[in-house]
């Protein structure tokens, strides 16, 4: 982001505009939606610009820029259309302390204009960083069609009302009027002409009469990390949540997409490392949903899988705290997906089986002889430093060395890293690999590359085909 996007209060504030054309007037006509005192500099102005001197709207001053006429300025706009011209304009201007804006050159303005929605006090401005103005008119067309016209006067409703509805709970109570508001009974007063004010008042009678509001917390999963692959309704729950509390591994990005207000409590845990112990991380839950908050237990992949997740049900249950699962996709799915491969699959595995490396108790025990029978498919979740553990048990119990087994390091994002090997050669490989992110260990499956190489390298020399993984 390399234009920083701000609101910037113009009342009473100087703006001086240089230019008296096409490029002059579009850029009036906005800034006349302001209540900027403006200046505008041109010999030859366009006639509606003369109109508005003459209505007291902007002073006219029929002269090019010159030195000591952006002082006390906070903006001023180079828009001649003479290339020479403006470059002599924006250097007065940064000289007197201004900031500039070249009319289509990007490169030498200091600020840019973007693309805006007006529904005044509700301001929605869109930018491409120059890239797309296209795109940019585009995306405005569509908000305004979403936002409709009678937004604004909600909006400069709500605003006045803003003191009287302080009297409600802060967080989640007030949130609640105003979402109703803007929702439901905002629109509904429009809709029958009822006033504004009147509306908001019964509004407000109403949410005040009710009980403080109880907590109630969402387990949700993140899925592997990439944000586009959260759910929708994980998405709305992150929106409403007051309070997070997070695994480790939640990728930034997704943390992000909690409201700017919502609390954020690391609660990570760590193989083999430092952890949050269980019960505090109950007891965290427990307490902030107790105190009236939306809690959003955020975990990494899905929240039934390897998360500790009945463990928390059952503090909340205890506690008489509401709760609700939002699944999310877990690490398996991802990482197959990533290598190209399905987790099952017709004559080759009807069955697929998730397993941890290791638990509460140190290195993980399963029916070794069972995951040892040829053809078996299983994703091995917390498995890098179980690695030697886990192929000695398994070559111990039938498995052939060959056995193909791929290693995915953080499955979806950006810097995913996969690893193909054999079960023989998996210890020294993850050694070798160094990988330091969540890792899930594909047993059986190689990845749909390697598999369809190995295939056209054994057929004989002009009989090749497509290798079926």
């Amino acid at each position: 982001m390399q234009h920083f996007p701000v609101f910037l209060d113009l009342a009473g504030v100087r703006v001086v505009l240089a230019g008296g054309g096409d490029a002059a007037l579009a850029k009036l006509r906005l800034l006349l939606r302001t209540p900027a005192r403006i200046a505008v500099h041109a010999a030859a102005p366009v006639h509606q610009i003369e109109a508005w001197a003459a209505e007291g709207r902007i002073e006219l001053i029929r002269r090019p820029l010159a030195a000591g006429d952006a002082r006390g300025a906070r903006l001023v706009y180079a828009a001649t259309g003479d290339e020479a011209e403006d470059a002599r304009v924006s250097a007065l201007a940064r000289a007197e302390g201004a900031l500039v804006n070249i009319v289509d050159d990007l490169a030498g303005s200091d600020f840019i204009t973007p693309a805006i929605v007006d529904r005044t006090p509700v301001t929605v401005a869109i930018g491409t960083e120059g890239a797309a103005p296209v795109l940019a008119r585009a995306l405005k067309a569509e908000i305004e069609e979403r936002l409709g016209s009678g937004l604004g006067a909600l909006a400069a409703a709500a605003k006045a009302f803003r003191d009287r509805a302080e009297t409600l709970p802060h967080g989640r109570a007030r949130r609640a009027f105003w979402a109703e508001w803007f929702e439901v009974e905002g629109p509904r007063a429009q809709a029958t002409g009822a006033g504004l004010d009147a509306a908001l008042d019964a509004l407000l009678d109403r949410h005040r009469a009710r009980a403080r509001p109880r907590g109630h917390v969402d387990f949700v999963g993140a899925g592997p990390g990439d944000p586009e692959l959260l759910t929708l309704r994980a998405r709305k729950a992150l929106d409403r949540a007051d309070v997070v509390i997070h695994d480790r591994l939640i990728a930034p990005a997704i943390l992000e997409l909690a409201r700017r207000e919502a609390r954020l409590i690391d609660a990570g845990k760590e193989g083999f490392g430092p952890s949050t112990p269980q019960a505090e991380i109950n007891a965290l839950i427990v307490r902030h949903a107790r105190e009236g908050a939306h809690v959003v237990r955020l975990k990494s992949g899905d929240p039934g899988v390897f998360g500790r997740l009945d463990d928390e049900i059952e503090a909340c249950e205890a506690a008489g705290v509401t709760y609700a699962v939002v699944p999310g996709i877990t690490a398996a799915a991802a990482a197959a997906a990533q290598v190209g491969q399905s987790l099952t699959r017709r004559g080759r595995n009807a069955g697929v089986r998730l397993i941890t490396g290791h638990d509460v108790k140190g290195f993980a025990d399963h029916d070794w002889r069972a995951l040892a029978r040829q053809g078996e498919v299983a994703a091995i979740y917390m498995g890098k430093r179980a690695a030697h553990y886990l192929a000695g048990r398994l070559m111990m119990h039938g498995a052939a060395a060959d056995v193909p087994v791929t290693v995915v390091e953080n499955a979806s994002r950006a810097d995913t890293r996969v690893l193909a090997t054999t079960l023989a050669e998996l210890p020294q490989a993850l050694d070798a690999a160094a990988m330091s992110g969540p890792a899930v260990i594909l047993y059986g499956l190689a990845p749909r590359e390697a598999l369809a190489a190995a295939a056209a390298a054994a057929a004989p020399a002009g009989n090749l085909r497509e290798a079926a993984p």
